[in-house]
């Protein structure tokens, strides 16, 4: 909204010149959305507080009793910042940013409704596991669709680390797509169950994604090199800033100890956006080496799961593997900060598959 009213005064005024920079715009989206969630948090946790908005804690695994009475559906809080500053800092007239706002307030919903209802009856049983998969799969095939009609769409899957092996996926490519998003989504939301723990991997995500979407959308950068270059997806990088600067206000109040939890609401929101983001610069394999603390907590679970399922034991002494480390006796905090080291190394990682294809 504000590059359309300023950008066409830069004639008469030279200063306004500089909003035509992605650059400017993206840092400034993240400064914008820091100043909302510092502004509307400290009121919103007043307010779910008295709607009496806390998180039930479950009464089995690691003793957390002391989060009891702490609200929850911070997200919104994240949502709100994220939104609103990428409508004031955003080119409106580009479908991809649309896509992202849709599929983001779309998750948003979904997991309100999973929050609203764990709060209501003061237990976690939210929606169902069935429920919430069948809306975030309907969502995630709508954005697939949306992305794979659109006449410049390349089906070729890029590879890291293997410059010339790129599958051609066709019409698989919808199902491939909508499978990135809604395995994110809930790779995020397994990963948020201690203070701080899933916005840091988030941001540093956010951080590395948008790089690389300005790096797709810059058709000389993206050549040099060698990853597919995607016009329009520059603009995704103003997104990316915004969730970083709304996730830094987020994690003002959720840092240890918590006055705000994330919930639903934000979680299956911020993995399903960075999910699409992936989709849209076509670096959806790359996504899972930069989140590889989110595929390790649901890779986790699903092993934790399958192999009791068969053997009647378990692998780890809880899943997600975080409440594992808990169990063994590690902090909250040091497995935090150790998991956003991980976070920061595998950022880097991909970041080096750029040079090394």
């Amino acid at each position: 909204m504000l590059y359309h009213l300023l950008y066409p005064l830069a004639g008469e005024f030279g200063a306004f010149n500089v909003v035509r920079y992605i650059t400017f715009r993206t840092g400034a989206a993240a400064l914008t959305a820091l100043f909302i969630a510092f502004v509307v948090g400290p009121p919103l946790i007043r307010a779910l507080g008295r709607l009496r908005a806390n998180q039930p804690i479950k009464e089995i695994g690691p003793a957390h009793e002391h989060k009891a009475g702490t609200p929850t559906m911070g997200g919104l809080l994240i949502l709100l910042a994220l939104l609103v500053s990428v409508l004031l800092w955003s080119e409106l007239d580009n479908r991809m940013v649309w896509i992202l706002i849709g599929i983001t307030t779309g998750y948003g919903l979904l997991g309100f409704m999973d929050d609203y209802m764990k709060v209501s009856s003061g237990k976690n049983d939210g929606l169902s596991a069935w429920t919430k998969l069948f809306w975030q799969t309907l969502l995630a095939m709508g954005v697939a669709i949306a992305i794979y009609i659109d006449p410049n769409f390349d089906q070729e899957l890029s590879v890291p680390f293997l410059k010339d092996f790129n599958p051609h996926l066709g019409i698989l490519y919808i199902p491939f797509a909508a499978f990135t998003i809604v395995a994110f989504s809930n790779a995020v939301n397994l990963t948020d169950g201690l203070d701080g723990l899933a916005i840091g991997p988030v941001m540093i995500a956010a951080a590395t994604m948008g790089l690389l979407s300005y790096v797709a959308g810059h058709s000389l950068i993206a050549d040099y090199l060698g990853i597919k270059y995607v016009a329009g997806t520059g603009q995704l990088a103003i997104f990316c800033g915004a969730l970083i600067g709304g996730g830094l206000g987020f994690l003002w109040f959720n840092a240890y100890p918590a006055q705000l939890f994330m919930g639903d609401v934000g979680s299956l929101a911020l993995g399903g956006a960075l999910g699409t983001i992936a989709v849209v610069i076509r670096q959806e394999i790359l996504l899972g080496v930069v989140g590889g603390i989110f595929v390790l907590e649901a890779v986790s679970v699903l092993i934790q799961v399958g192999w009791f399922k068969l053997t009647g034991n378990r692998v780890f002494l809880m899943a997600p593997i975080h409440h594992h480390y808990e169990q063994k006796g590690w902090a909250e905090q040091q497995i935090v900060v150790r998991f956003w080291i991980i976070s920061i190394i595998l950022a880097l990682l991909a970041l080096s598959s750029l040079k090394l294809r």
